[in-house]
């Protein structure tokens, strides 16, 4: 929907990826929230609502009248989406063991990707049909379907009948816990730069910079840079099954930096490249980073398991605030080399315009690398030392 919203509210690529970024701003700032609200009022409940925000969300952007408007859909939209990724893990810490937690993380972000795989290539073709703004209602009156679905499915009653209701100390105590542990940091920036290329690219930019250099048709544009989603979700299961049977934590982290810088990095700088190349290393690249979803699991096995909520929230903003941050960024690059070149009223871009923008590409997944390295083994036990 890039050229579409550029178009629809007059606006560049720095607005547009701030645009973007509201969604991550709204997702970062209800990450604590969420593992409290879970414990106290029940992780379905707190989906079911949280899905009926997003519809909302949905509708008021799809009829936005103004960049304004649009931009309180998105705000809503993300604020609904941020309850789910934690609180799907916290039905996963109550019904399953320990040890499974590295494939259940893998299985949830699967299905996350396979959301993200249905907003390219088939979202392209909605739009193509319908419009963006009509397709978005479509989009939201689903979200209240999922909403009353979760709210018939997700037994809370049962968490509490099978002693999974959790008895949080104070929050300050807990918060403090986590926060104190180097190797939480250390995880948590690592979630950060390898995501980078998901959503820097998959999520915003891929679409326009495959449309305008590669002369990709839309929606093969949208079905490629998918790909890293696709990838990425077929193989997070089987990367934290991985992990699992071997009780290890730190070479998925490390192969998954080291696969994401050497895939990327010739995706969006070697010219002239075949499309189906390009597939390819798109592909390889949501392969490699599929690893990370055990970086969740090795941030759990750090701290001490009445931190486990708060050390997953804190984990996962730091994943979101990559989109948050890096979108807006690269969106910046772009404007910054803009010629001042539009087409059906969205700007155009050179391809050396594009290059210097994605070097937030293959930095990102190289300081991902070191950090890997700087991760201690857990040997998928659970730590208490202060490390």
């Amino acid at each position: 929907m890039v050229p579409d919203l550029m178009a629809a509210f007059d606006v560049g690529a720095s607005a547009l990826g701030g645009l973007s970024a509201i969604y991550f701003y709204a997702y970062m700032a209800v990450q604590l929230p969420t593992g409290i609200l879970a414990s106290y009022w029940g992780p379905g409940r707190l989906l079911s609502t949280a899905a009926l925000l997003s519809a909302a969300g949905g509708f008021i952007f799809a009829t936005a009248d103004s960049f304004f408007i649009a931009i309180i859909g998105k705000l809503l939209v993300g604020t609904g989406a941020g309850f789910g990724f934690v609180s799907t893990l916290r039905f996963a810490a109550v019904f399953f063991p320990a040890e499974r937690m590295a494939l259940l993380s893998g299985m949830t972000m699967m299905m996350g990707m396979a959301g993200g795989v249905i907003g390219q290539a088939p979202l392209a073709i909605l739009v193509a049909n319908n419009g963006w703004r009509t397709t978005m209602v479509g989009v939201a009156t689903f979200s209240v379907f999922v909403a009353c679905l979760i709210w018939l499915l997700a037994d809370d009653q049962k968490l509490e009948f099978t002693g999974g209701k959790i008895q949080s100390p104070r929050i300050s105590k807990v918060l403090t816990r986590a926060l104190i542990k180097t190797q939480t940091w250390i995880i948590a920036g690592y979630g950060f730069f390898i995501v980078t290329t998901m959503f820097v690219f998959s999520g915003l930019w891929g679409v326009p910079y495959l449309v305008q250099i590669h002369k990709f048709s839309l929606p093969e544009a949208a079905f490629s840079a998918s790909l890293i989603l696709i990838g990425w979700g077929l193989m997070a299961p089987l990367m934290g099954w991985l992990s699992d049977r071997f009780r290890r934590r730190k070479p998925a982290l490390v192969i998954s930096a080291l696969g994401s810088f050497a895939t990327i990095t010739p995706a969006v700088y070697v010219p002239e490249l075949e499309p189906f190349t390009i597939k390819t290393l798109l592909l390889m690249n949501g392969i490699s980073i599929s690893g990370m979803a055990v970086c969740f699991t090795a941030a759990r096995e750090h701290n001490d398991t009445a931190s486990t909520g708060t050390t997953l929230a804190l984990v996962n903003l730091s994943v979101i605030a990559a989109g948050a941050i890096m979108q807006p960024i690269t969106g910046w690059l772009l404007d910054i080399g803009w010629s001042s070149t539009m087409f059906e009223g969205a700007r155009i871009y050179s391809p050396e315009t594009f290059q210097s923008a994605f070097i937030t590409l293959p930095s990102s997944a190289f300081l991902a690398l070191i950090l890997a390295l700087c991760v201690k083994e857990t040997h998928a036990k659970q730590l208490d030392a202060n490390v």
